[in-house]
């Protein structure tokens, strides 16, 4: 017997999924539905246009579609939920699966966030990656100072698009116009910021040893965020944290370095949740209070203080994760974003 699946969600978490019904041994006719009319989802829509070799694994998902032309079906431009119902589809395959993603971003919900040069970096990312949901993205690139608010990968990707010089960007696959707006820009100062300390940052140790190899722009770490509470470094030495390890390690090699000479600054700040985007029509600073951290190591919790922190900022991008969509006929919780 020859089971019909469906998989909605064509990026690499509906391969990969393909790929291990595949490997099943079961006799399956798989089909895969995505609303855009290409698949690998955010591996093109996603993944930064100068990180080319983590892009080649779209080279993979090309052999599962070629390997198995006879039991794996693309559909792209096919909305499910609107062009085609859930219920429809339980009519006509023995099984569906949902691997569509987490489209759109968490937003702050604080004051200010709705001025203009507030941003989410889903958008930014979207754009600089020519994602058609993302083409008439407009951000005024021609300010000084630009704030990223959150400490993942996401927020290394934007602060580090922003800071490479056109030579820099000319071996990935960002698109022209992308290319010509970033050229002229005048950003020279780009603050990361993040809620927690340095030991709790998302970010991984290779996108953060790159931010240090930048041509034209110095990263400036203040020495003094490395001086650790005893419960971070009990942390440290827990199981499971040589990521973390090497974070420190790269942070203390960057804070000892001379601050080279170039046209941008990039600096890291911890410690800090904002409470206020601030200015009349567009911003032009963020108010933050001061955090600290209380709890055991491996599970310390933010306590936010009465100290506020005030940082100048032209324009903003919020990088603290991305939340999904509801889709009619699939149960879906509100709250987290989640099916």
């Amino acid at each position: 017997m020859t089971y019909r699946v469906a998989i909605v969600g064509a990026g690499p978490s509906g391969f990969y999924l393909a790929d291990s019904l595949i490997k099943s041994g079961l006799e399956l006719s798989i089909d895969m539905y995505d609303r855009l009319l290409t698949p690998f989802g955010l591996l093109r829509g996603g993944v930064a246009p100068d990180h080319q070799k983590m892009k080649s694994v779209g080279a993979y998902y090309d052999r599962i579609m070629s390997k198995n032309r006879d039991n794996i079906n693309f559909f792209g431009n096919i909305h499910v939920g609107t062009d085609i119902s859930v219920a429809e589809l339980q009519e006509i395959y023995d099984a569906v699966f949902f691997s569509y993603g987490a489209e759109t971003d968490r937003s702050l919900g604080i004051s200010g966030e709705e001025l203009q040069g507030s941003f989410s970096a889903t958008e930014f990312v979207g754009w600089y990656n020519a994602h058609p949901d993302y083409a008439d993205f407009k951000c005024d690139l021609s300010k000084e100072i630009v704030s990223i608010i959150g400490l993942g990968n996401v927020a290394l990707d934007v602060a580090r698009i922003l800071a490479k010089t056109p030579d820099e960007l000319a071996s990935s696959d960002v698109p022209d116009h992308v290319l010509e707006q970033l050229a002229t820009t005048k950003i020279n100062r780009i603050q990361l910021i993040g809620r927690r300390g340095p030991v709790q940052a998302k970010y991984t140790p290779n996108e953060l040893e790159e931010m240090g190899n930048l041509s034209d722009c110095a990263f400036q770490i203040d020495p003094n965020i490395l001086d650790l509470s005893e419960t971070d470094r009990q942390e440290l030495s827990l199981e499971g944290k040589s990521k973390q390890n090497r974070n420190i390690e790269l942070l203390e090699e960057f804070a000892n370095r001379p601050l080279k000479k170039a046209s941008k600054v990039m600096t890291l700040s911890f410690y800090l949740s904002p409470v206020e985007f601030c200015g009349s029509e567009r911003t032009t600073s963020i108010t933050f209070k001061k955090n600290k951290l209380t709890g055991p190591a491996g599970s310390q919790q933010i306590e936010t203080t009465d100290e506020s922190v005030s940082i100048k900022s032209d324009i903003v991008f919020r990088s603290i994760g991305y939340k999904g969509i509801a889709m009619p006929g699939v149960p879906f919780d509100e709250q987290k974003g989640v099916i």
